[in-house]
């Protein structure tokens, strides 16, 4: 595994020459912030050595070099998932790989089904912590140590300083957040109402198919993460309603703008 790590790596540094220091991941419908990033260079993710090749309809499938917030930024413009496929370990592949090119922080977007009955459709939700609902995890197997130790701390999942900045940030953009624990689920199906309430009951806020992996794999790194998470639809008791992939996207895509503009001041911030 370390040796297909720096095979990409390698790659990445002879066609990008960049040095990035802050990792994005853009989820569903949210891949509109690479407009504002002024790019450097992108690079499809068919072209990467040993990098997974999106499936999903909403991530376009690059890897963006270049400038947000006054900082040096990697963009994954679209991510992996369980569902598609992928083992853990592919899952995650892109995670190690933007360590070995030097970030420092991850920032991680996501859409998600509301399970707090306090919100509402199109909120920002900051994920102050998460609960893994994935049959597995991406450390399982023989431990890398060149990554990180074998049994990571994960009580700081998600970085109390940057989640105290971006609240502050918030409310001086106007922008409403609210915020709640994350719970990764392998889908592709959506939750049933008697999994929402479920999933309501063991203390989750949101619901999601991502995100969970890409965090235990970059606190094992000691990679500070944060994370931003779109409430596109809502599984609480009289609310709930069918819905298609493309509904997530478009709501994503109305919530997208905010979205952008909180990261880009918290990344000026920081």
């Amino acid at each position: 595994m370390l040796k297909l790590i720096h095979n990409s790596v390698e790659y990445l540094k002879k066609v990008a020459d960049f040095e990035p220091e802050i990792g994005i991941i853009l989820g569903t419908g949210l891949g509109g912030l690479v407009d504002e990033i002024k790019t450097e260079k992108s690079i499809s993710y068919k072209d990467i050595p040993n990098f997974p090749v999106s499936t999903v309809e909403g991530h376009q499938g690059k890897l963006i070099f270049g400038l947000l917030g006054n900082k040096k930024v990697i963009a994954m413009q679209g991510r992996f998932h369980f569902y598609e496929g992928y083992t853990m370990s592919q899952i995650v592949f892109p995670i190690r790989v933007m360590k070995f090119l030097g970030i420092n922080k991850l920032i991680v977007s996501n859409a998600s089904g509301g399970v707090n009955p306090n919100f509402e459709i199109g909120d920002i939700m900051i994920i102050n912590d998460h609960i893994n609902l994935f049959p597995t995890n991406p450390l399982i197997g023989p431990n890398i140590e060149e990554l990180g130790t074998r049994f990571p701390d994960m009580s700081d999942a998600y970085d109390e300083n940057l989640i105290t900045l971006a609240q502050s940030l918030s409310k001086n953009l106007n922008i409403k957040t609210v915020n709640g624990i994350y719970a990764g689920l392998t889908g592709p199906t959506l939750e049933t109402p008697a999994e929402y309430s479920y999933i309501r009951k063991i203390g989750a806020d949101a619901v999601g198919m991502s995100t969970v992996p890409e965090v235990i794999a970059a606190r094992h790194m000691q990679i500070p993460c944060f994370g931003l998470s779109i409430i596109t639809d809502l599984g609480v008791p009289g609310k709930i309603v069918k819905v298609t992939h493309q509904d997530v996207q478009n709501v994503a895509s109305k919530a997208e703008q905010n979205l952008t503009r909180l990261i880009k001041k918290l990344l000026e911030s920081i």
